[in-house]
């Protein structure tokens, strides 16, 4: 068996299905400690996902965390019982069917994938200071290269909606702009941040509404890699031993520039408001 994690532990979000259920899957193989932060349960058929569970190898956290009373609950659980974060993947998130918003307010591919990863990071930068690795890797999106334009002032109340290429690839692409920025000030607590695209995977679930146009769906069932290509991109990022600069963004494990830079600095003191302002109060970022 592959021992590479032994000693070390990974907190993964959206652990349970898709990406995220297969680098548990991998890391728990690799002798990984994990710390699961889900809304879903795991598939109760996965013999390694049981026996992991009864050996306390794999630790499961509930929240909905697009909600931010039951994502502080679920943090201050982790904050309470855990020891130390050497590796943090914010993961969860997906591509919604039509125009959502979040308990507070705000468009929800916005608040799952750029401004909750934020408030993770924050909430368990101590954790991530004790660890060895010290290294966050934030699932992002390659789509947003279709984007013609990009104004951080729609994030959080769009007036359309468009599936995929809309306010999912707006998402993913400010938390690669805010990553990319906050990497000069986490360098300071000797932690690195990166983004990654997973690229397209078979992550389809019968049954379960998606913001996949239809168009895609028989190309994506017929000629995309499973899910496991992408956890294998994650983790490749995150464990990369040259050790690439802080804060860039990899496409199929190549370091990508990204669009709209002019408008990082932006997004990370709109995050970091939304974080001070409505999750912690007075907390100094």
């Amino acid at each position: 068996m592959n021992t590479a994690g032994h000693g070390r532990t990974a907190l993964i979000t959206g652990a349970s299905n898709g990406i995220g259920l297969e680098l548990t899957r991998k890391m728990l193989a690799e002798g990984w400690q994990i710390i699961a932060l889900n809304r879903s349960a795991f598939p109760e058929d996965d013999k390694l996902i049981r026996e992991s569970v009864s050996k306390n190898q794999l630790r499961i956290y509930k929240a909905d965390l697009a909600h931010f009373d039951s994502l502080r609950h679920a943090l201050n659980q982790i904050k309470a019982a855990e020891e130390r974060v050497d590796l943090l993947f914010n993961n969860a998130g997906g591509s919604l069917a039509e125009l959502s918003f979040s308990k507070q307010k705000r468009e929800l591919h916005f608040e799952l994938h750029t401004v909750v990863p934020y408030i993770i990071l924050m909430e368990l930068k101590e954790l991530l200071q004790r660890g060895t690795l010290k290294t966050v890797v934030n699932t992002s999106s390659y789509a947003f290269k279709f984007r013609k334009k990009f104004d951080p002032d729609e994030l959080e109340h769009p007036t359309d909606f468009t599936m995929l290429y809309g306010s999912y690839a707006a998402s993913k692409l400010a938390l690669s702009l805010w990553s990319q920025e906050i990497a000069a000030v986490l360098a300071d607590d000797g932690i690195k941040i990166f983004s990654v695209d997973p690229g397209g995977n078979n992550t389809i679930r019968k049954g379960k509404k998606s913001g996949i146009p239809f168009y895609l769906k028989p190309m994506i069932k017929l000629f995309f890699p499973h899910p496991r290509k992408g956890a294998s991109l994650l983790y490749e990022a995150a464990m990369d031993v040259k050790r690439e600069k802080s804060g860039v963004f990899f496409v199929n494990g190549q370091v990508t520039e990204l669009k709209f830079i002019k408008h990082a600095r932006k997004m990370l003191e709109k995050v970091s408001f939304i974080y001070r302002s409505e999750y912690a109060g007075d907390a100094k970022v």
